[in-house]
């Protein structure tokens, strides 16, 4: 094959394994994956595609095996990274959200925030997720989306939105309007589409803090540009009850009968939920983010009262999310995998639900549709972006390696990524990010995690004296 006839590639994998993700879930041993600008171009055994590709740069992949990027389904990046771990590990859902969460929200600067946002992008890309969506609780969008832009991370953003006057004092309508124009404000000015690297969609809080005026309102935005809709739902009974006494319906009947479900709306942690309301999220095609790290240390009852199984027996379209640094306290999206492989196992006493790949699929192809990215992330596949992860097999837990999948959901976390790849650039290699200053990062996410604690003045409780 003459030069001119060969496929020149921007950077070439060359004899990793490859874990695919394809329409035949194929793994490919001693495979080479290429990329050209933001695009995988060929992907499959090393002997049959290097011969046709001259590379810019070749990466040996020998210690490696590659998968997609993960897609992380829910996460706070504001008022938890600078403050993780700050909030006591006994509290319930209520104490924990309104007596510590919400002043620490609202302690931060917009610099803060900026700040908050890009350690949790590091974080979650240095253990493998190359997207996410965020939980729609930024105070100060813009800076959040400049600091976001500068990790190379994807994502979906949304500014914090919900409207309902529990204070009968309150003027609704105003509240309503206010609501309204944050959501429509967002939309024009980070518009999404399919090749946005950082967009907003009309993300709500959720539980009952959303009239179904703004609820009708996201839906109606997040039809128009193509976006999507993220909102908390039932972690708890409050949601069922709230609903139950205010509108004589259970939360999914209640945006069911309003026409706010479909989807591409995603309700995160759905855990307090009947058979009709997992009923209608499948007939919807309605998304769920399961968040297992926040839901066993928040004692939602994930296990004791949560319906994944059947939940995915209906064909709900199930994701996974981290949640914030003050309930699920970690950005690694594997230990979740991990989780969400093991918890209904022991709960319902079968081993055979949620298998290694199924849990992997969650967090990938699973992902991918929620986002409306099916057609661009969540697999390695000619076409598709170039979105992957290097685990790095020279590692214990990583040898002998037999099963890969097992490997991967069973053994192996977030602190074996080498390095991560995201439309086509290199933003991780050998465990450091290559855009951001990591030690100068984590110098101002000390000072400023103090300085945020203090403006609160939330006391500090610890179990043990602090000597």
């Amino acid at each position: 094959m003459t030069d001119a006839a060969a496929l020149h590639v921007d950077t070439l994998i060359s004899g990793a394994m490859l874990v695919t993700f394809d329409g035949e879930r194929r793994i490919v041993k001693d495979g080479s994956i290429a990329i050209a600008g933001t695009r995988i171009v060929a992907v499959g055994k090393r002997t049959e595609i290097e011969p046709g590709i001259v590379a810019r740069k070749t990466i040996d992949g020998r210690r490696f095996v590659v998968t997609p990027g993960f897609v992380n389904g829910h996460i706070h990046v504001t008022g938890e990274p600078l403050t993780r771990g700050y909030v006591p590990d006994n509290t319930g859902f209520e104490e924990n959200v309104w007596r510590w969460l919400i002043p620490l929200y609202h302690a931060h600067t917009p610099e803060e925030e900026r700040l908050s946002a890009q350690l949790a992008a590091v974080e979650m890309l240095r253990s493998g997720a190359t997207c996410f969506l965020e939980a729609g609780t930024i105070l100060d969008l813009d800076a959040v989306v400049d600091g976001l832009t500068e990790t190379g991370i994807r994502g979906r953003v949304g500014a914090w939105a919900q409207d309902r006057a529990y204070d009968p004092t309150e003027n609704q309508t105003a509240l309503t309007d206010k609501a309204i124009r944050v959501l429509q404000d967002e939309m024009e000015r980070f518009p999404g589409g399919k090749q946005a690297r950082i967009a907003a969609w009309p993300n709500l809080v959720g539980h009952s803090t959303g009239t179904d005026e703004l609820w009708t309102a996201a839906k109606a935005l997040a039809d128009r540009y193509g976006a999507g809709i993220s909102a908390h739902m039932s972690p708890a009974p409050l949601d069922a009850e709230w609903y139950l006494e205010n509108t004589g319906r259970r939360p999914i009947a209640h945006l069911a009968e309003i026409g706010v479900l479909g989807a591409n709306v995603s309700l995160t942690h759905a855990v307090h939920l009947d058979a009709h309301e997992v009923g209608l999220l499948a007939s919807t095609g309605t998304n769920v983010t399961h968040c297992p790290l926040s839901g066993l240390k928040g004692a939602y009852g994930i296990t004791s009262k949560g319906l994944f199984p059947e939940m995915a027996a209906a064909g709900v379209n199930i994701m996974l999310g981290t949640d914030g640094n003050n309930n699920g306290n970690a950005s690694d999206i594997m230990r979740c995998i991990y989780l969400a492989a093991a918890l209904q196992k022991d709960a319902r006493r079968d081993a055979s639900l949620f298998p290694a790949h199924e849990a992997l699929t969650m967090a990938t192809l699973n992902g991918a549709k929620a986002l409306g990215l099916e057609n661009e992330i969540g697999s390695l596949e000619v076409g598709k972006k170039a979105d992957l992860v290097l685990h790095d097999t020279g590692r214990p837990e990583w040898r002998p390696l037999h099963n890969v999948l097992n490997q991967l959901v069973w053994s192996a976390d977030g602190r074996g990524v080498h390095s991560v790849f995201v439309d086509g650039v290199r933003v991780i290699d050998n465990y450091r990010s290559t855009l951001i200053d990591e030690e100068e990062l984590y110098r101002k996410a000390q000072i400023a995690g103090e300085t945020i604690v203090a403006r609160s003045g939330l006391p500090f409780v610890s179990a043990w004296p602090v000597v």
